[in-house]
């Protein structure tokens, strides 16, 4: 019984042996998280401006999308306290782990400073990790002024889109919250935030001061106005939250402004085929037209004369020619009456006369008798 005691001891020994080295790598990457709550944490806990740190994540969502940014004033302004412009974006694994190096930055308000990884997509969730920024200055946290502990009963977005919106107008809304004091505090003039996020990117928060108290155990209904920008459409989400606590999310789904792309359909479509037409309307002004009734040109004047002559000179002779004899009155002349106008005979167009030239035909004599 001794010797069995003694083994296992022994192999006590060798386990603890050879899991001291790792309980001995010191506090960088210490579990500190409940079960199945997310949490980050640092490879070291100070480190100046221009160095950089690797920031170690477990327990999120698996495949989230999640946002790093260095923080002032332990980021109870949100992300007006943060270094945005330095941030880092990761997706955590299959196992809802993650690993990734961030520079360090000094943050627009002062420490205590940490490192806070938010969620980008799906359900809010965030955690701090701890950071001191080297020569960057320490200011007491400000003191929350409004009291009281903020809960929300009831959310819905009101309001709805007009004929203006339908050509591209701003869309707004009103997030209606019905709040409940849960503290034993008054909340006076409590203080909320207001994001928008389409898709997968971050919200745009937006500090909104409600003017009013909420007594202990309480409620209150509370509007926050919420504006989108021109031309938004999509499936947006509205989110509130009041210091740290995301109080409610609710979905907003934009339709397309369908005015604006009428207005480019008539802008492509019925514009040209206007300009079609007043350019029609000004050639059909420009280009000359044909006078009805006009002068014969001179030399179409003379060849009808000619032709004209010829006809009635034939006509003389063949009168001759049957023996007709008209005895003129004394102190009268009879003139011959005029021959219908015989259609014109064709122009072969010879090149060397013109009608005026043509010759002449002889005079037929009678049958001798």
């Amino acid at each position: 019984m001794s010797t069995r005691i003694r083994t296992t001891a022994r192999l006590v020994l060798v386990l603890l042996l050879a899991l001291g080295p790792l309980a001995a790598t010191g506090p960088a990457y210490a579990d500190t998280a409940r079960s199945g709550e997310p949490d980050v944490s640092l490879s070291r806990q100070e480190a100046g401006a221009g160095a950089s740190v690797t920031v170690r994540g477990k327990g999120w969502r698996p495949k989230t999308l999640l946002t790093l940014l260095v923080c002032g004033q332990n980021a109870i302004g949100g992300t007006n306290a943060c270094a945005n412009d330095e941030g880092r974006a990761v997706t955590t694994g299959k196992d809802g782990t993650f690993r990734k190096r961030i520079p360090v930055t000094e943050p627009p308000k002062p420490c205590p400073c940490v490192v806070r990884a938010t969620t980008v997509t799906g359900a809010h969730a965030s955690a701090d990790a701890a950071l001191k920024v080297a020569g960057h200055p320490v200011k007491p946290l400000p003191r929350d002024e409004t009291g009281g502990r903020l809960t929300v009963l009831a959310a819905r977005l009101d309001g709805d889109s007009g004929i203006l919106n339908w050509f591209g107008a701003p869309e707004q809304r009103k997030l209606v919250l019905t709040v409940g004091n849960l503290g034993s505090e008054r909340a006076k003039d409590p203080v909320f935030e207001v994001g928008t996020s389409h898709g997968v990117f971050a919200p745009k928060w937006e500090r909104q001061q409600w003017r009013g108290t909420v007594a202990p155990g309480k409620k209150e209904r509370i509007e926050l106005p919420v504006e989108l920008a021109s031309g938004a459409r999509g499936e947006y989400t509205v989110a509130a939250k009041h210091g740290e606590k995301v109080l409610t999310e609710q979905p907003w789904d934009v339709g397309r402004p369908w005015g604006v792309t009428l207005f480019w359909v008539l802008v492509f479509v019925v514009v040209p085929a206007a300009v079609f037409r007043l350019g029609m309307v000004a050639v059909d002004r420009v280009r000359p037209r044909q006078r009805t009734g006009a002068a014969p040109s001179p030399k179409a004047s003379s060849g009808a004369k000619a032709r004209a002559a010829l006809a009635a000179f034939r006509q003389v002779g063949q009168n001759g020619s049957e023996g007709r004899h008209v005895k003129p009155r004394p102190g009268r002349t009879r003139m011959p009456d005029p021959a219908p106008e015989a259609p014109p005979p064709p122009d072969h167009g010879l090149p060397w006369f013109t009608p005026d030239t043509q010759p002449s035909v002889p005079k037929q004599e009678g049958p001798s008798g």
